[in-house]
């Protein structure tokens, strides 16, 4: 099987259920979302694109590939670049509630695509300034979909999740082992 994303946190991931790639290739695809396209299917369509783009150039091969998108109702928060960005993210989030969507892709050697998305309600705890710029300081929040890592110095501020965690953290691990099993439970 190979691993059509850069990511990681999905490495990590997958070794906790003793998912081990043959390879890893990221794919190389516009994540730029398409005007009016809702969170929950652009984190689809990303993650369905990454692993046709993988297949095209191994054919045979399995592909699992994955994308996770953190939304404010419409809004699609950028996977966090600049200082500023982060910044920005951190202050729109800070006690609020937001949805992380999970887009799995798992495209099988016999060619079958099968997809899920999993979405996760998350509530940060209010923000201080002097959270966000120590958070900031701490360089943590870089590539992040929505400025942070749960998994990191970010586990502090969430004061409430429902669903799963390791979606927030780059792949649920309940619903990537049903696709790798070919199983719909």
């Amino acid at each position: 099987m190979i691993l059509a994303s850069a990511s990681p946190r999905r490495l990590d991931l997958l070794a906790q259920i003793g998912v081990v790639p043959a390879d890893v290739i990221p794919a190389d695809i516009d994540e730029t979302p398409h005007r009016d396209e809702r969170p929950r299917d652009h984190a689809l369509r990303l993650a369905r694109g990454k692993a046709e783009a993988v297949a095209a150039s191994h054919p045979g091969c399995a592909i699992l590939a994955a994308d996770t998108v953190v939304a404010v109702g419409r809004r699609i928060l950028p996977k966090t670049e600049e200082e500023g960005e982060a910044r920005t993210c951190l202050n729109l989030l800070s006690g609020r509630r937001h949805i992380v969507y999970g887009g799995i892709a798992f495209i099988g050697v016999d060619g079958v695509l099968r997809t899920r998305i999993i979405e996760t309600a998350v509530v940060l705890k209010r923000l201080h300034a002097s959270e966000v710029s120590d958070y900031i300081q701490s360089g943590e929040w870089q590539g992040k979909a929505g400025g942070y890592a749960i998994q990191g110095r970010a586990a502090a501020f969430v004061r409430r999740i429902n669903g799963s965690y390791s979606n927030v953290v780059g792949l649920d691990l309940f619903a990537t082992a049903q696709l790798l099993r070919g199983s719909e439970s």
